[in-house]
């Protein structure tokens, strides 16, 4: 389990250098990194580590959204905000509307029910 998550640091590590100096984000390429050593493709982690893979997923996550909100800045937050409020909040608001509206009747409740 050790050899796999070594494999897994240093490969990412090293596509995230060749991507850089390409100039794509070097997230995207220690995803791609993951997908290549991973059970699908060439299979080079250990068993043990794909039953861990649960947990490393939600850590990989950790990681993605801290990387995300440590390249924000308030700069960009005030050139941006009202756009990045509202393709924030839009979607929601008519999901929660379309679910409201439409759930009942496709699922044969009433939203009042009568006593």
């Amino acid at each position: 389990m050790a050899f796999s998550l070594a494999l897994i640091v240093i490969a990412g590590l090293l596509a995230d250098a060749a991507f850089r100096k390409l100039r794509l984000p070097g997230l995207v390429c220690m995803l791609v990194m993951g997908v290549l050593v991973g059970p699908y493709f060439l299979n080079l982690l250990a068993p043990d580590m794909q039953s861990a893979s649960a947990d490393f997923r939600k850590i990989a996550l950790v990681v993605i959204l801290l990387r995300a909100g440590f390249e924000l800045s308030r700069d960009t937050l005030n050139r941006v905000g009202l756009a990045a409020l509202l393709m924030s909040s839009l979607p929601a608001v008519f999901e929660i509307a379309a679910i409201t509206l439409l759930a009942p009747p496709l699922l044969g409740e009433r939203i009042l029910k009568e006593g």
